[in-house]
């Protein structure tokens, strides 16, 4: 897929993004990720390439990559997929802890900790 195609995919914010050109960082990380494939043996996975780019698009020489993408505190490994093509890399690593409601927490009293047996 040639860039005129992959441009039509995707949403007017990153046919921007691409029109203005790929910086330094995000071609970095583009490089390192060709790097892993090639020496990646075959029928292998490529070694995972670690990345604080959360706002960089997936284009279609990323699929079959691993990626480990910071969400503040670790590094959460993906395989790039076709589906992903046009996302960006933070849309897979969640940032934050999805609350639970219901749950007793902190300084709650011992008769709300109370669950029945049956």
């Amino acid at each position: 897929m040639n860039t005129e195609q992959l441009v039509e995919l995707v949403h007017a914010r990153a046919r921007r993004r691409f029109q203005r050109g790929l910086k330094r960082k995000p071609m970095g990380l583009i490089k390192k990720l060709r790097k892993a494939k090639k020496e990646a043996l075959p029928n292998e996975k490529p070694a995972c390439v670690k990345t604080h780019l959360r706002n960089m698009i997936i284009v279609p020489e990323m699929i079959g990559s691993v990626i480990g993408i910071y969400n503040g505190k670790t590094f959460n490994q993906i395989e790039v997929k076709a589906e992903m093509i046009g996302h960006y890399l933070g849309e897979f690593s969640i940032t934050y802890k999805p609350v639970r409601h219901g749950r007793p927490g902190i300084g709650a009293s011992n008769s709300s900790k109370f669950v029945p047996l049956k």
